[in-house]
């Protein structure tokens, strides 16, 4: 078992001294200094966003005002997803204590039962921070807007009325006047952003499609639209709302302006419908990081497993790599508690 391990071990293989310190082995030794190593370098980029944060003149984007949506679903779910993906890995890490408990048995079956439930946790996991990534890069559907006061705002409601056709008023190298274009021609939501981030857009709820089209959009409308003012201008200050059919007004007339980047969709290293660019900097290397490392940890994972299934570890009587790579697996899920505390509810 992997206590005995520890207590058993040939005084050969210790690390120059007569005996390991704390009577552990010098694997768990070499992976307690990595965990410690990293636990600092986790540390620094906290603090780093901690103090970027800080420095700040406006204000800082709000976790529940930012990531508040479900896969499959409409709607405003704050933070709903980001928990989920928490009690994922913490469930995940119950999951590896049962593991390394079957091991201190000697319990193959066990081992390899709860392994395989950590593996697969860790894969959902990483497959929701993938979706969570592709939404916040491209964006809600109404993106940031600027005033005519020039204050930013973030735009919300109960629902996006959906983008029924385009109907050409002037022909391009591809449509006809009078065609109307559907989402089996064309994806109309991407086109419709693109054009009005480009400042492709003119009054009447008029576009410039990409070959060069004029087309009249149709539109069913939102659903309880107010907007919440981010950075303050000549008129608005800041955390001012705006709603009902002012809002509706001050969005569309900044939507069909004609000007670029009135409105704002997504984020990326260059531009953040959210707030400040270095927000979406620190959101995709913190968050970017640790997802790394749960992939490593999924790999590691299953290059024990398959150990476990050939029975190597039984062989040899104990399974203290499965405890090893639980050290790494409870490091990855304790470091995530601090990123969603830190990064999304503070």
């Amino acid at each position: 078992m992997a206590g005995h391990a520890s207590e058993h071990i040939d005084t050969k293989t210790l690390w120059g001294g007569k005996e390991s310190p704390f009577r552990v082995s010098y694997g768990k030794l070499m992976m307690w200094f990595f965990l410690v190593s990293d636990a600092l370098t986790f540390g620094g980029f906290l603090v780093a966003y901690g103090f970027s944060r800080h420095a700040y003149g406006g204000e800082w984007p709000i976790g529940e005002e930012t990531f508040h949506s479900l896969p499959f679903l409409e709607g405003n779910y704050p933070l709903m997803y980001v928990a989920f993906m928490t009690f994922l890995l913490i469930v995940s890490s119950v999951t590896m204590v049962l593991s390394v408990e079957a091991g201190h048995r000697m319990d193959k079956k066990g081992v390899i039962k709860w392994l395989v439930a950590t593996i697969i946790g860790g894969l959902i996991f990483v497959g929701s921070q993938a979706w969570e990534w592709s939404h916040f890069i491209h964006g809600s559907k109404f993106g940031k807007v600027e005033l005519a006061d020039g204050s930013k705002a973030i735009v919300h409601a109960k629902e996006f009325g959906e983008i029924q056709n385009f109907t050409v008023q002037t022909a391009g190298h591809h449509y006809k006047v009078g065609q109307v274009l559907t989402n089996k021609d064309m994806d109309l939501m991407h086109e419709f952003q693109h054009a009005v981030e480009a400042g492709h857009t003119m009054g009447d709820k008029m576009i410039k499609l990409h070959d060069g089209s004029i087309a009249k959009v149709s539109k069913k409308d939102d659903v309880g639209m107010y907007l919440v003012v981010k950075e303050a201008g000549s008129k608005y200050q800041l955390r001012d709302k705006i709603e009902g059919v002012d809002a509706s007004k001050q969005y569309y007339d900044a939507v069909y302006s004609g000007e670029s980047q009135r409105i704002i969709y997504g984020a990326n290293m260059h531009r953040n419908e959210y707030g400040p660019k270095q927000y979406a900097n620190y959101f995709f290397f913190i968050t970017g990081f640790h997802g790394f490392h749960v992939s490593i940890g999924i790999i590691i994972n299953i290059i024990v497993l398959i150990g476990c299934i050939k029975g190597t570890y039984h062989a040899r009587g104990h399974y203290e790599m499965v405890e090893k790579a639980g050290l790494y697996w409870h490091f990855v899920d304790l470091v995530w508690v601090f990123v969603f505390t830190f990064f999304y509810l503070v």
